[in-house]
């Protein structure tokens, strides 16, 4: 009988959220929770990130910097609609975190 060669876990699908630089072979070795929370880390830099450019745009504009008042307007709102959905995802969280709550074993 021949030995079973180099089971390999299954692959994972590839991410929403597009390539984060990381190669097949760290993806793979990353554990699911890490991975998540990473995402969720990174998700929320990002739209703190969106936050203070609108923030810095607006004041740039109200000091008479040489701004745009179109694009001060798209980067407040890109900044309230990241901001609206990462609220939405931290209910759902919270929400599954309760149902996990309340499950008898």
């Amino acid at each position: 009988m021949k030995p079973i060669a180099g089971i390999q876990p299954p692959l994972r699908p590839p991410s929403p959220f597009g390539d984060r630089g990381m190669s097949t072979s760290q993806t793979q070795a990353a554990s699911g929770a890490d991975n998540f929370g990473d995402l969720l880390t990174d998700q929320v830099k990002n739209v703190n990130s969106m936050q203070m450019d609108a923030n810095d745009m607006v004041h740039s504009m109200l000091t008479g910097g040489d701004v745009n008042e179109a694009e001060v307007l798209t980067a407040v709102q890109k900044a309230d609609l990241a901001f609206r959905m990462l609220l939405q995802v931290r209910n759902k969280l919270i929400e599954a975190y309760r149902e996990i709550q309340q499950i008898q074993i």
